[in-house]
């Protein structure tokens, strides 16, 4: 039979706490404190009233048990403009809940309405309209009332643009273009100045000429290359330009002359996918308080009301920037910057205008390399810092006049991102765009030592991804990034149900693309078959995120580099290779931060209230030609560090071949020598090559430098948090993580040492899928190392706790043993196997305990089984599904795809196995599902009783003991995504992807085990 539904999903959710807003607008959790996470709607009374793990903080034990949405993930909402129903918006707060997710984040995105050629009336339903308030305003009413938090995007799509500035208005982004003309040695150039080289875009109809200047042509351009200049043959033209006409005649002597014009003018950038307002806009000069400032007025003067400023305190969560995606085929500019940077860098940049044009996103002129590399890093800084100061400290001001924080990707240029990073409240990173997990810890290092809490991630995005995404891959990317500090993921993303013009299943932000092609990043809700699974999925994301946002991070090592650019892919080569494989845990700074209040050195550790540093390894630029390069300023810092007992490892013979960053005098240059050699005189600084083989280890050791986490060579990575409020408590993330998205990653099973603050610390497993913490009886004490075993598939997560034991264990220490598993604790010791025999354990100290198990029942293979699929198809509607019921009996599983007749279904698959134990079956006896292979997400029963969420990447479920003699059912619940069935809706777009493998595939054995207590 047919059911004909929408896919809106459930109507309503029990109404959750309202989350406490102060966390926002503080480090969202006291950096060295619990995180403050309420029961949440769902908890258990048992487990609101008491704290089911004992050996925990009262308030970080109930959230582990039962976490609500305050650290749970969130999603990027996905908004037709104002083309929405309150009504709809409301529900969609409501699913969001439901599924256990805490946060969304408001975007107008429309790529895929413009590839459909689809219109939307701007003025009554673009961004920023009554239309699009209202829809604000419900979504914070019904976020509020279910324990939500939303966040605003501060413009239509990115970047920041508002509709009340045109290209021509200084509050604009703007540019400096460049005409040019060859004039041949002894030869006079008696025209028009040359017009710029990059045409204005039709609304920018203002220039102003900025200078002319002529530069002897060392070395002519090629394809590869840019033209060399000499400096010392630079001449002014300026004052001899008549309306805008120049008579000057070049020198006699070799060599041709370069004729520069510079011009500055509106760039005309609209924001990604516009148009999204009538007028249209324009994005806001980000280098000017000009542009911050128009983007505050426009908020003020048609955006806020008395209504919406309540809501947005009841509710709000962050004001959100996407990445700093200044775009333009000339040279990044603003109109005041000659001053700026004539005040912040000490000298005038005109005579150097030449070697920073870009046509193209290409430099166009140089001089000596060591000039022009000095030259550009002054501009990049002076860029850096005007961002800084003129655009994201104004929107942060703003932001907490609504009660509000700042959260930005403020990645995209040759910015300090890491020093940024420091600023906002909560700096953000992608998935899509991050080429290593080394990106992402240069983000975390702003954090940390910036003292905020968060760091989030658009996350589980991927290119042609639409409909396609499973949560094996999703997992393994989010876990993955967890283990590089990213600590809240924002997934890429919910899509508003419907937008005129739109196809079944609904609007989707990305897909089609302009192309046509099938769009990048998932549209998850309820249109989807594998939304079924997502409160398990919500939970376990929350438990993480909940550890991850705890306490303070821990690391080892600290890398000092002279710049913060972000998503380049560059981290610390001898870290990459060989210290993450051993357990080395590292983050990085750039000079700014050490001038933060948490950057002071106590007891040899830099930061020791924050990520408590053991060294700082100072190394070459990377992004410089491996240049020595440092500023003054850096430079007498680190000395102040060192000489405070900072351990230091140098990379290069920084006494002697440093140099600064920018522009210079020898003086300063003599200044940053002295300094570091006197850093390398120190008794607890090494110096070592600058190669990325260089004896880094051989210097960390001759230093007594050693890591917290220590495991044989693997991919196995980890993040230490401690809570010292709690009494010295440790938790580890371990992580069998992916360095880059294409790194192929195999089953980890393996010993780790950890470190422990508590001398009587005993180890804790928390199963973040049920919330159960069970003490780990298979355990090593050495000092103060805590040796666990841990078994990991690929972009498997664990967390161990290391705490002091309740009052109510006695725990044991047991280090070896025959059996597949032990637990208990000195009272009673308890083996568990799957084969019959003698099984021994032995304890620390030596004592050894023996029992021999009679009897285990062979294991069962499950072949045959009977299956029933709902087929998810269109309805009546562009928002409403099909269901059809089709039942089919499996012998042998396969992909649905193999099945006649359900080649092309997507859906929810039911499979369902009785089988007969006999009157024999031992009471007590328990038994592992292993599945094998399953496509994607799946739930298990047995006799009907459901189990606590499954994690996709383990297929081997544990029933416990809930099999009973005689016949019992089994059932696996597997959900799909929505391709299959989109190659045949929608051939045009989705009819060039291949087919995914849907359901159980195996094969499936029933493994039967007996646990029985040792003597």
């Amino acid at each position: 039979m047919d059911n004909d539904v929408t896919s809106a999903g459930p109507g309503s959710t029990p109404t959750g706490p309202r989350i406490d807003r102060r966390r926002l607008l503080t480090a969202a959790v006291a950096t060295a404190g619990v995180a403050g996470v309420a029961a949440g709607a769902g908890a258990s009374p048992a487990a609101a009233a008491g704290n089911p793990h004992p050996g925990l903080p009262k308030e970080l034990g109930r959230s582990l048990a039962s976490p609500g949405l305050a650290t749970a993930a969130g999603f990027r909402w996905w908004w037709p403009h104002g083309a929405v129903d309150p009504a709809q918006i409301k529900l969609e707060v409501q699913q969001i809940a439901a599924a256990g997710f805490g946060a969304v984040e408001i975007a107008d995105v429309t790529h895929s309405l413009r590839a459909r050629r689809i219109e939307i009336p701007l003025d009554t339903q673009g961004w920023g309209t009554r239309a699009w308030v209202d829809g604000v305003k419900a979504a914070l009413g019904e976020a509020g009332r279910r324990g939500v938090r939303v966040d605003i995007t501060v413009g239509p799509s990115w970047p920041a643009a508002v509709p009340t500035v045109t290209p021509d208005d200084e509050g604009a982004c703007s540019e400096l273009v460049h005409g040019r003309a060859t004039v041949e040695a002894g030869a006079t150039y008696d025209a028009a100045l040359p017009d710029p080289v990059v045409e204005p875009v039709e609304a920018a109809t203002v220039r102003t000429l900025i200078g002319v200047q002529a530069a002897r042509v060392v070395t002519p351009a090629t394809a590869r290359t840019e033209a060399v200049l000499d400096l010392a043959s630079v001449v002014e033209l300026t004052d001899q330009v008549v309306d805008d006409r120049l008579t000057w005649t070049a020198p006699a002597g070799s060599g041709p002359w370069e004729l520069l014009a510079y011009w500055q003018r509106g760039s005309g950038q609209e924001p990604e996918a516009g148009p999204h307002t009538d007028p249209r806009c324009w994005v806001v000069d980000h280098f000017s308080p000009l542009g911050a400032q128009a983007v505050v007025d426009l908020w003020e003067s048609t955006i806020l009301d008395d209504e919406l400023r309540r809501l947005l305190r009841q509710s709000g969560g962050y004001l959100f920037e996407d990445s700093l995606e200044i775009e333009t085929e000339a040279t990044l500019w603003t109109p005041r910057f000659l001053e700026e940077f004539a005040q912040r860098r000490g000298y005038d940049l005109r005579p150097y205008l030449a070697c920073i044009l870009e046509f193209h996103e290409r430099y166009q002129f140089a001089f000596d390399p060591t000039t022009t590399i000095r030259v550009r890093d002054d501009v990049n800084q002076t860029i850096s810092d005007l961002y800084r100061d003129h655009h994201l400290k104004p929107i942060q001001a703003f932001a907490r006049t609504l009660d509000m924080g700042l959260r930005v990707q403020p990645y995209g240029l040759e910015t300090d991102t890491v020093e940024h990073s420091a600023v906002v409240d909560v700096p953000e990173t992608e998935s899509l765009g991050f080429k290593n997990l080394d990106d992402y810890r240069v983000m975390a290092g702003g954090r940390d030592l910036g003292g905020r809490t968060v760091l989030s991630c658009e996350a589980a995005c991927y290119n042609g991804g639409a409909y396609s995404t499973t949560w094996e891959r999703a997992l393994q990317t989010i876990h993955s990034i967890y283990a590089g500090g990213v600590n809240m993921a924002v997934l890429h993303g919910f899509a508003h149900a419907t937008a005129p013009g739109v196809t079944w299943p609904g609007f989707a932000a990305f897909s089609p693309y302009y192309n046509g092609a099938i769009g990048f990043g998932e549209a998850w809700g309820p249109r989807t078959p594998l939304w079924q699974h997502m409160p398990g999925i919500a939970a376990h994301l929350a438990r993480t995120q909940l550890v991850l946002q705890t306490g303070v991070p821990k690391y080892d090592i600290v890398f000092l580099r002279p710049k913060g650019w972000a998503s380049t892919g560059i981290g610390a080569p001898w870290a990459t290779n060989d210290g993450i494989p051993l357990g080395w845990t590292h983050s990085f700074a750039t000079p700014a931060l050490l001038d933060l209040p948490l950057a002071t050195v106590r007891d040899g550790r830099l930061a020791p209230d924050g990520p408590a540093y053991k060294v700082m390894i100072v190394g070459p630029d990377q992004f410089r030609g491996n240049r020595l390069s440092i500023e003054l300023s850096a430079a007498r810092r680190v000395r102040q560090l060192a000489e405070a007992g900072l351990k230091v490892v140098l990379m290069g013979d920084w006494a002697n071949l440093a140099e600064p960053v920018g522009i210079e005098s020898d003086e300063v240059v003599a200044q940053i020598r002295a300094e570091m050699a006197a850093v390398a005189a120190l008794p607890t600084t090494r110096t070592v090559g600058a190669t990325a083989n260089a004896d880094v280890p051989g210097a960390l050791a001759a230093l007594g430098v050693t890591p917290d986490v220590t495991h044989e060579r693997s991919t196995v990575m980890s993040v230490r948090r401690v809570l010292a409020e709690g009494g010295g408590v440790d938790l580890y993330y371990l992580a069998n993580a992916k360095h880059a998205e294409n790194r192929r990653l195999t089953p980890v099973t393996q010993d780790v040492w950890l470190t422990a603050t508590r001398a009587d610390a005993v180890p804790y497993r928390l199963d973040t899928w049920s919330g159960t913490l069970t003490p780990v009886a298979f355990h090593e004490r050495s000092g103060n190392k805590v040796r666990v075993r841990v078994d990991l598939q690929p972009g498997e997560s664990d967390v161990v706790v290391l705490a002091a034991p309740a009052r109510s264990e006695r725990p044991v220490s047991v280090v070896a043993t025959t059996a597949e598993a032990v637990s208990g604790d000195e009272r009673r010791i308890v083996v568990r196997s799957s084969t019959a025999g003698r099984h021994t354990v032995t304890l620390a100290g030596g004592a050894t305990k023996a029992t021999t198990i009679a009897s285990v029942r062979a294991p069962l293979t499950l072949g045959t089984w009977d299956l029933e699929i709902e087929d998810w198809t269109p309805g009546h509607s562009a928002t409403t599904t099909t269901r059809t019921i089709r039942r089919t009996r499996v012998e042998g599983l396969r992909p649905w795809s193999q099945i006649p007749g359900l080649e092309d279904v997507s859906g929810i698959g039911r499979y369902s196995v009785t089988i007969d134990l006999g009157q024999q079956w031992p009471t007590g006896t328990g038994a592992l599902l292993e599945l094998g292979a399953v496509e994607d997400t799946f739930k298990v029963s047995v006799n009907g009783q459901e189990l606590p969420p499954c994690n996709p990447l383990v297929t081997t479920v544990d029933l416990g003991r809930r099999l009973r003699r005689g016949r019992n059912t089994i059932e696996v619940e597997v959900a799909s995504t929505l391709l299959n069935r989109l190659r045949t809706v929608t051939p045009e777009v989705y009819g060039v992807a291949t087919r995914q493998n849907y359901g159980l595939l195996g094969p499936v054995r029933l493994v039967p085990y007996v646990e029985q207590e040792v003597r």
